[in-house]
């Protein structure tokens, strides 16, 4: 057996090269950006208005003018009116193109306007030079990288997509992976089960969470043979980049994965880790590119697996951060065997920290668990008493848990 340290190294060591499509604007959000996004012209692209109220010219009040003329009104969206003389100034509308000759905007607050004789404003504050005015290029440059190639799109890059009049964008196309669940007692989960048998929920568990990167697994099922399962991992080798299996790792007699996978001479990097859950996870590299990551087929194990393995490794693979905490155990945690323990706990933020509660269930085996636990919080080996208030990282697969924190 290896440690958990040594399989996510060696899990690292591999990855893929992952293509660019085209996709609209409307259903780029959580993609990650294949191109640059450039500023296609200055930000803002014209000195902008940041107040209602007059426009005026600075040095006409440092001479000493306090009432100005008032020749126009400048809206927002119109072209620039200006000033053609001294002491005159121009009423203008937030979001407006700043009227050429004037340099400083006054709010209407500190600002009295008569219209006897003619319409006149008279300045009830002392102003600064250039306030209220968003110069032209001061946030972005014409041509300059807006945002960087490997971002995770969101809210604020669509806003700037569509800023700089981009309908369309390249994002980086997620892998093709296919899911294989295996074993004779597993069943479709719109078949009613015999008395001995299950409902397949792995597969099902794990492509929602592959969702996360756009991922759109096809799944399959072996049956107990190893001339089947042979003959359809080899096909599948052939057609997918990525495959995650489910069951048939360990040392049972009908467990025929990794006998198929030698037959196939996929080369083998790892089987068991010294963990609990999901010591027999198996992973493994074609020669054709394809990676095969075979979880045990215990859901709790499955699902550990695929957080602190595939999960930390897909975000690389798309250049993302990956998404650990680090919580404070609320209660002691007692664990005899000599193994990186993944407690199941629930999440709690309060004060500024993060605490994780353990959730104790009835083995890996007890998928209902996973309901009431928001991720797993990973133990060192060679201790076998962890205390309250003692702080150890936790992999959550709650959405909304999934940010790092800096709390501790």
């Amino acid at each position: 057996m290896i440690t958990v340290e040594e399989a996510e190294k060696l899990i690292n060591s591999h990855s893929l090269e992952l293509d660019v499509e085209i996709v609209p604007l409307a259903v780029a959000n959580n993609r990650v950006l294949g191109e640059n996004l450039y500023a296609d012209r200055d930000f803002p692209p014209f000195h902008r208005v940041t107040m209602d109220g007059i426009a005026i010219r600075f040095e006409d009040w440092q001479a000493g003018a306090k009432n100005f003329q008032i020749v126009g009104t400048q809206a927002a969206g119109s072209p620039a009116l200006g000033i053609d003389g001294s002491n005159q100034a121009i009423e203008v509308m937030t979001g407006a193109d700043l009227p050429g000759g004037t340099d400083t905007v006054i709010p209407y607050e500190v600002v009295s306007i008569s219209e006897d004789p003619v319409k006149t404003a008279s300045i009830d504050t002392t102003p600064s030079h250039g306030q209220n005015v968003h110069i032209k290029g001061s946030d972005r440059e014409s041509n300059s990288v807006i945002v960087r190639q490997g971002s995770l799109i969101g809210s604020p890059e669509i806003g700037i997509a569509a800023t700089v009049g981009k309908s369309a964008l390249k994002v980086v196309k997620p892998p093709e992976v296919a899911i294989i669940s295996t074993g004779d007692e597993l069943v479709p989960i719109d078949q009613k089960p015999l008395p001995h048998q299950i409902r397949s929920s792995n597969a099902a568990t794990i492509s929602s969470a592959l969702g996360e990167w756009n991922v759109e697994a096809d799944l399959y099922h072996i049956v107990d043979d190893l001339n089947g399962t042979t003959s359809e991992l080899r096909r599948l080798i052939d057609e997918y980049q990525i495959l995650i299996l489910s069951g048939g790792v360990s040392r049972g007699k009908f467990d025929y994965v990794p006998q198929a996978l030698e037959e196939l001479k996929v080369n083998k990097h790892f089987h068991r880790i010294r963990q609990r859950h999901g010591k027999p996870f198996w992973f493994g590299s074609h020669s054709s590119g394809t990676l095969i990551f075979a979880f045990p087929g215990n859901p709790v194990s499955s699902f550990m697996c695929f957080n602190r393995y595939l999960k930390p490794w897909m975000h690389r693979l798309y250049g993302l951060d990956t998404p650990v905490l680090n919580a404070k155990l609320t209660d002691d945690i007692h664990f005899n065997p000599d193994l990186t323990y993944f407690a199941q706990v629930k999440i709690d933020f309060r004060d500024g920290t993060i605490y994780a509660k353990p959730v104790e269930g009835h083995g890996s085996g007890d998928l209902a668990n996973l309901v009431d636990a928001d991720g797993f919080m990973e133990l060192p080996s060679a201790r076998n008493h962890f205390v309250k208030d003692e702080v150890y990282p936790v992999y959550p697969y709650r959405c909304d848990l999934c940010s790092d924190s800096k709390a501790l």
